[in-house]
């Protein structure tokens, strides 16, 4: 054989072997790196839930949660829900936000009240929520060009909040050690921010493919979800009631149980922060709306640093501002403890207007973008703050209808919000109106936090008779003879930490009465009942 034929098989030889070993030496660098990072992401979720694996399953059932809406918004991409052209017409966005409203609209008076008759069996609640969005998701794929798209679509909305109501009252149940409620709130949001940015390219490869892939893809995940929930250690169940509650024996509540402690001192706090709250929900709704048509109108200035960026970049500017800083509130809040969050909205609401009158001043691009920061920023600060209220002051009993009412009202703040974002203010007067908002906040802010300056958060869900020591007490069944205390004995049988005096019972006769004499003294009793001196 000739020697360059020997050769040049010999050189492809060593060609092929060196790229089988190069190929083999990246998977076996990939395979370890996935380890590695998945070793890594493992301690810090575990890390993250203070080692209590009833949170970390929660922190899981919210990744998924998150990744399955974020898909679900994929698939949604270029209906009603998601293709609103802001430069045509203002009717539209209007319609955009009642259609957005009206899931909400079913929290308070039903999803809040129906979660809070199944808190014994909050698991199933989720799981439930799972296997309805699944369900739905998966209609939706086989109707999304047809009428089946909008109940489908309202169904997945009103489940995705129903299961954020659930699992918010959830939370204290498991709640470790060490950890505050507003830091295992953020958290929580940090893990579904961080699986929603992961699962958001498996969701645009399987758009290309269809728009309804990323809806079946969602489907899956989802029923991932319902094992998760299932998967919950039971002490996510409150305790079962020693007697059936009665909002399951009658279609109202008992005489003064009111969602968000309302009339109540402990609801102080709670009402405070949610009206805060809503005010900074509002400025965020219309920051977004009003800057998206001021910008596509010319009203604001594109030129940043002597470039003109144009419309589109300028308008992402206005929106990563948005998105950077509501990513910022739930960084921030993972290793912030609220303990006077009046105190912190009302110096936070400080801060927005003097940016908002700072923008007014130096009206520019940048000092939009800086107002749009702080208050995505404080207005995530804000609905932590309403969270750790609501599950530390609110009874059990009443939490997952509290959170539903809260979820309505910033829900309706936003919409307001937006609402007046969709007047044709002029640029500068479209600020000016968002500055003197702030103020006004900020005055109330002041004054509500001088009011309530004695008010502290513990930072732990308080027990049952920490709530209801200033709670008007519960009416007895059905009206009976007691009878009254008798006076300290020095009889052992009241030593005992098992006994309790008989006086502090409902009368009947008994035998238990210590000291000489019990039984004459029954007899006495029974001869006359209605003497009880």
């Amino acid at each position: 054989m000739p020697s360059y034929s020997r050769s040049g098989r010999s050189v492809l030889g060593r060609t092929v072997g060196t790229s089988i070993r190069a190929v083999r030496l990246l998977l076996r660098g990939s395979v370890g790196s996935g380890r590695w990072v998945t070793r890594r992401a493992g301690r810090a979720r575990t890390r993250g839930a203070g080692g209590e694996v009833g949170m970390i399953r929660l922190f899981d059932l919210h990744a998924v949660s998150c990744a399955g809406d974020t898909l679900i918004a994929i698939g949604l991409a270029g209906t009603i829900f998601f293709n609103v052209p802001l430069g045509e017409a203002r009717s539209k966005v209007a319609l955009y936000l009642l259609v957005t409203m009206v899931p909400f609209a079913m929290l308070a008076p039903v999803v809040g009240p129906l979660l809070d008759h199944f808190r014994h069996g909050r698991r199933y609640a989720l799981a439930a929520t799972m296997l309805g969005r699944a369900f739905l998701a998966w209609l939706i794929s086989d109707y999304i060009h047809g009428f089946g798209l909008y109940p489908a679509a309202f169904g997945v909305l009103a489940l995705s909040r129903a299961y954020g109501v659930a699992r918010s009252a959830a939370v204290p149940r498991l709640l470790p050690e060490g950890l505050g409620l507003s830091q295992v709130g953020a958290r929580a949001s940090v893990y579904g921010t961080v699986a929603g940015a992961l699962v958001a390219p498996i969701g645009l490869a399987a758009f290309w493919f269809g728009p309804q892939w990323p809806l079946r893809v969602a489907s899956v995940i989802f029923l991932i979800g319902m094992v998760i929930s299932l998967r919950l250690p039971p002490k996510a169940d409150s305790e079962p009631p020693e007697r059936v509650p009665r909002p399951l024996r009658a279609l109202g509540r008992r005489r003064g149980d009111r969602p968000l402690g309302r009339g109540r001192p402990a609801g102080r706090v709670v009402i405070a922060t949610l009206i805060g709250a809503a005010t900074l929900r509002a400025v965020y709704g219309f920051l977004l709306l009003f800057l998206a048509f001021a910008i596509k109108k010319g009203d604001l200035t594109t030129v940043v640093f002597g470039r003109d960026l144009g419309a589109e970049w300028a308008l992402g500017v206005v929106g990563a501002a948005l998105a950077v800083g509501s990513f910022l509130a739930t960084a921030v809040g993972t290793r912030l403890r609220i303990h006077r969050p009046t105190a912190i909205q009302s110096s936070s609401m400080i801060i927005v207007a003097g940016v908002a009158v700072l923008a007014v001043i130096q009206f520019s691009l940048l000092m939009v973008a800086l107002l749009c920061l702080v208050a995505a920023l404080v207005s995530g600060v804000a609905k932590l703050a309403v969270d750790a209220s609501i599950q530390e002051r609110i009874p059990e009993r009443l939490r997952a209808s509290s959170f539903a009412h809260s979820e309505t009202v910033l829900m309706l703040a936003f919409v307001a919000g937006g609402g007046l974002g969709l007047v044709p203010f002029n640029g500068r007067m479209g600020i000016a109106v968002a500055a003197g908002v702030g103020v006004l906040a900020a005055i109330r802010g002041v004054l509500v936090a001088a009011r309530l300056r004695g008010e502290k958060l513990a930072g732990r869900p308080l027990a049952d008779d920490e709530l209801t020591d200033d709670e008007p007490a519960d009416e007895p069944e059905a009206s009976a003879p007691t009878s009254p205390a008798p006076a300290q004995t020095t009889s052992p049988q009241f030593e005992e930490p098992g006994l309790t005096p008989p006086g502090y019972h409902i009368y009947r006769p008994s035998s238990a009465v210590g000291g000489p004499g019990g039984g004459a003294d029954d007899e006495t009793r029974r001869e006359s009942p209605g003497s009880l001196s």
